[in-house]
């Protein structure tokens, strides 16, 4: 059984922080991480995505976290084909994701910037969540390749915003796909009650991680504000419908992330509270299955086969354990050196 780690999709949201969940003489940038990541495993960062992280954060990061508790990244804007402000650009560069040489020095720095995070052991993945209009086709998947080509050395994990690759027909194609890549599909879950909702699928496509992202069930998801998009508060019993797939994925995988993104007032913080007291209280053996309407697992069996960990990628960096014996440093994996493009290909038009 691999390890479950549970936490939230940022600890520095603005509601999170006015909440009041930071206690008194903890609400200062060093205490909140150090609270947090007394209560959780796993963190991701959201702030990477609208804007490149920075090595000394990075590094502050690694100091004020135990050994053992990792941060999933969020992949830039710029480099999954969404809007970018130029303000964020570093020394002036366009937000031009279709120039080579643009795309070349943002990756140079998103990979510096989160190098110390994998040099201490702490780089859990990156995430790459894709627009809506990333579809299937031809262009998305030689964009994937070329995302491969350039993270080698590091464990990503995709998530795809257009329910389209994990319909019946296509979700065979897209795990296998992920899989030919060593790249941790994203489960999600989300209202089921619009056109453009994913359904909360769970393949495995790679041996070492999956990650499940609790978004909230709010119908306002692509029309309200982000309050009216993340307001949820998960009860027991919708957390509950999860545990059963989330130990099977944990069956599968060295280790699976379970983060939630209701980011509204501490939302998110209890929810991922309940799900960690649900997990251990939760029998092995518990065979529920999902009440509300959603697609099961078995609507993509084919894609649920992980390849045997002889056939991963020879570079891939093993995810580091959660509290490893005192005086046991952890092992970082190889540093990834960034490919350099001569493809104009870019995220916006690998659409298709």
């Amino acid at each position: 059984m691999g390890q479950i780690l549970v936490g939230t999709c940022s600890w520095t949201d603005r509601a999170l922080v006015g909440s009041g969940w930071y206690p008194p003489g903890r609400r200062d940038a060093e205490g909140r991480l150090r609270h947090y990541a007394e209560r959780f495993g796993v963190v991701e960062v959201d702030a990477s995505y609208y804007a490149l992280p920075g090595e000394r954060n990075s590094r502050l990061w690694a100091e004020r976290t135990p050994d053992g508790f990792v941060f999933d990244v969020k992949a830039f804007s710029l480099l999954t084909g969404h809007p970018t402000r130029e303000a964020v650009m570093p020394d002036g560069l366009r937000a031009e994701h279709r120039d080579p040489a643009v795309l070349d020095q943002v990756w140079d720095r998103f990979a510096a910037g989160i190098e110390p995070l994998r040099e201490a052991g702490r780089l859990g993945s990156v995430l790459f969540q894709f627009p809506p209009w990333f579809r299937p086709g031809e262009r998305a998947e030689a964009f994937l390749r070329e995302c491969a080509e350039r993270t080698a050395g590091w464990q990503l994990a995709v998530e795809f915003r257009h329910p389209s690759w994990w319909e019946p027909g296509q979700a065979g194609a897209t795990g296998a796909l992920l899989t030919r890549h060593g790249m941790a599909a994203v489960a999600v879950d989300m209202t089921q009650k619009l056109a453009s909702s994913v359904p909360p699928v769970t393949p495995v496509t790679s041996p070492r991680l999956s990650v499940v992202r609790f978004h909230g069930r709010s119908t306002a998801w692509g029309t309200g504000s982000k309050e009216d998009r993340f307001r949820h508060a998960y009860g027991e019993d919708e957390l509950a419908e999860w545990l059963p797939r989330v130990r099977r994925l944990a069956e599968r995988t060295e280790q699976v992330h379970v983060l939630f993104n209701n980011c509204c007032g501490d939302a998110a913080v209890s929810a991922a509270e309940t799900m960690k007291r649900l997990l251990d209280e939760a029998r092995p053996t518990d065979d529920a299955r999902p009440t509300h309407d959603v697609r099961s697992t078995d609507d993509v069996r084919s894609t649920d086969d992980v390849p045997p960990a002889d056939a991963a990628p020879s570079t891939a960096a093993r995810l580091p354990r959660a509290r490893p014996a005192p005086g046991v440093p952890p092992t970082p994996g190889p540093r990834p050196t960034p490919a350099r493009s001569s493809s104009s290909s870019s995220p916006r038009r690998a659409a298709g």
